[in-house]
């Protein structure tokens, strides 16, 4: 048996045969296939903007240009979260806060969130980014209200959330619709709901900060009355831009998005039904009245079993099962300035590390592999007792 994957790609001959069609046309870059797919996500999410780019990390970039970060400027973000938006914030010389996390979801909480503005003594903050780990859309009305208490931007960092939906008023609005954020973005990195290769989106209903983003993306060019060979630079931007060849896989792909995540919906709910029985096993809740977009399933074991974890991922490795760490603490990395980083200070972001993991979950998962996983994850914790 091959290696399984904590996730993977779906290609189909549909997929293959836009991407050859697309091949094809007189432009591969800037072209046609950009404005649909751009367009479709616009339709889908219903937001006034979208705009592609290279990745989600470059969504992330061109999102904090967007807002004008600068030296100094303030940024409050969660403990647990790829490295792309804390990165990137440094690289633009922000100074970060990070907030400490739910210990079973490893999201920022209203709570966390208001704690570490009280515990630094923040009072002007340039921006809160959120993080919806593993697809799980959790909080959103109540970080708005926050960023409007503080008249401060919301970057929603939605790269693990494309397709998920919240409740609000009665209604479900999709992630990435920006009725309570500034701006959204998005990967289609392989791993991801749908995917365009590499690739991401970023979402605005604000036609200034869209724009920015927008020029941006292209060297920060301006061009008037449809001169291509006038154009001026008022700002130096970037060679963010996503190629025809990726956004006809993207469009491909976006046909698919209710597919994908119901499949993925399935796959967790035979995870939860088994799971659920296992003492030793502890999953996080969320909000039922919104919709995952079902990117991670993430388990943790019970009683601060650090150790287990350790000899868990490498059970499930020597019988070719692929888990994985979803995240390691920012604090943690060598990038970060500890400074006799107190790791106290962080409970409940130490719990998740110690004891947090993300099984398998993909299109295409077979219920023979699911079944395999859970019994081999059910014999290592007999074995433990």
């Amino acid at each position: 048996m091959n290696f399984i994957p904590y996730n993977r790609q779906h290609i189909d001959n549909q997929d293959v045969k836009i991407i050859s069609k697309a091949v094809k046309q007189n432009l591969i870059t800037t072209g046609n296939y950009v404005k649909k797919f751009e367009n479709q996500i616009k339709k889908l999410l219903q937001s006034k903007f979208a705009i592609s780019c290279s990745s989600g990390s470059a969504g992330l970039h061109l999102a904090m240009k967007a807002i004008n970060v600068q030296n100094d400027d303030k940024i409050i973000m969660p403990a647990i979260n790829f490295v792309a938006a804390y990165s990137v914030c440094r690289m633009l010389g922000a100074k970060i806060f990070l907030a400490d996390v739910d210990p079973l979801t490893g999201q920022m909480t209203p709570k966390t969130l208001r704690e570490c503005i009280q515990k630094n003594k923040l009072k002007k903050i340039k921006a809160i980014v959120t993080m919806y780990l593993g697809g799980y859309p959790e909080n959103i009305v109540e970080f708005y209200n926050i960023k409007k208490k503080y008249k401060c931007f919301l970057i929603e960092d939605a790269c693990h959330a494309f397709g998920a939906k919240y409740k609000f008023k009665n209604k479900k609005l999709y992630v990435g619709s920006c009725k309570h954020s500034d701006l959204a973005v998005f990967s289609f990195h392989p791993v991801k709901t749908i995917t365009s290769g590499e690739g991401g989106v970023v979402t605005a209903n604000n036609k200034i900060l869209a724009n920015r983003v927008l020029l941006l993306r292209s060297h920060g060019i301006e061009r008037k009355n449809n001169k291509h060979w006038e154009y001026n630079i008022k700002e130096f931007g970037f060679n963010y831009r996503l190629s025809d060849i990726n956004c006809a896989l993207g469009l491909s792909q976006l046909g698919k998005i209710k597919k994908f995540i119901n499949y993925r919906y399935k796959i967790y709910k035979n995870y939860k039904s088994f799971l659920l029985k296992n003492k030793q096993i502890i999953l996080p809740t969320y909000n039922q009245n919104n919709e995952s977009s079902f990117h991670l399933f993430l388990i943790s074991l019970k009683k601060n079993k650090g150790l287990v974890k350790e000899k868990l991922f490498k059970f499930l490795k020597r019988n070719k099962i692929l888990a994985q760490y979803h995240y390691i603490p920012i604090y943690r990395l060598s990038v970060f300035e500890k400074k006799k980083f107190n790791y106290a200070k962080f409970p409940n972001t130490e719990y998740y590390f110690r004891n947090n993991l993300s099984l398998p979950l993909f299109y295409n998962l077979s219920l023979k592999k699911q079944i395999y996983i859970l019994k081999k994850i059910n014999l290592f914790l007999n074995i433990l007792n």
